[in-house]
């Protein structure tokens, strides 16, 4: 069973309470998001494999450890998980973008693509899927769907804010997928809104209602 890590940091927990505020600005939310991602990645990524470089500082020769090829795809769920792709490059700049397009049927809240578009060489990279809310699951394990049937392989799950309904779902779908999270809330609502969660993060980001 992939594992779920909730993030106790405190820049973490101080800037996801931000994005929560209704007073909160698009252009503040915006930021947050940013930094919460860039934050969030530097956990996420502690694992990626590191091998003996030969370098020259300007004193001698030594052997440092750097990464061993930076073979990354970062994948968001349109149009929300957008929010978090420039906190992630700010942190792996040489990471492939993909992108996967997916809306929630507003009566049955099943998700549906329109959109999916991932690089070629999507299963020799780790996948990071970006989405800032993991409600219902349904979106999440669908857009692992579409990736597993490209050939992706080693997937990561990263989101903000998550329901316990929602990481039932998703772990269900995808047990081999790890789950990282800035914080986990307490339920759904009658129309599967986080609780007390933050509204809707795409309108939320865009300025849109």
């Amino acid at each position: 069973m992939g594992k779920v890590y909730v993030f106790d940091h405190p820049l973490i927990q101080h800037k996801t309470a931000l994005i929560r505020k209704a007073e909160t600005s698009v252009k503040d939310f915006r930021e947050l998001v940013k930094e919460i991602s860039m934050l969030m990645c530097y956990e996420a990524t502690r694992d990626l494999p590191l091998e003996d470089v030969d370098i020259e500082t300007p004193l001698c020769k030594t052997t440092v450890k750097m990464l061993e090829g930076e073979d990354i795809a970062l994948v968001p769920i349109l149009r929300a998980g957008l929010g978090m792709v420039d906190g992630m490059l700010n942190m792996v700049p040489n990471a492939k973008v993909g992108h996967i397009g997916l809306y929630r049927d507003p009566d049955t809240h099943e998700p549906i693509e329109y959109y999916c578009k991932l690089p070629n060489d999507i299963g020799h990279r780790q996948v990071f899927v970006l989405d800032p809310m993991l409600a219902t699951g349904g979106s999440a394990a669908a857009a692992i769907d579409f990736i597993k049937a490209r050939g992706g392989k080693d997937i990561i799950f990263m989101c903000i804010i998550a329901a316990p309904e929602g990481i039932e779902v998703l772990q269900k779908a995808h047990p081999d997928v790890d789950i990282f999270i800035a914080a986990k809330d307490s339920h759904l609502n009658d129309h599967a809104y986080i609780v007390p969660g933050l509204g809707d993060a795409g309108d939320r980001l865009y300025g849109t209602k």
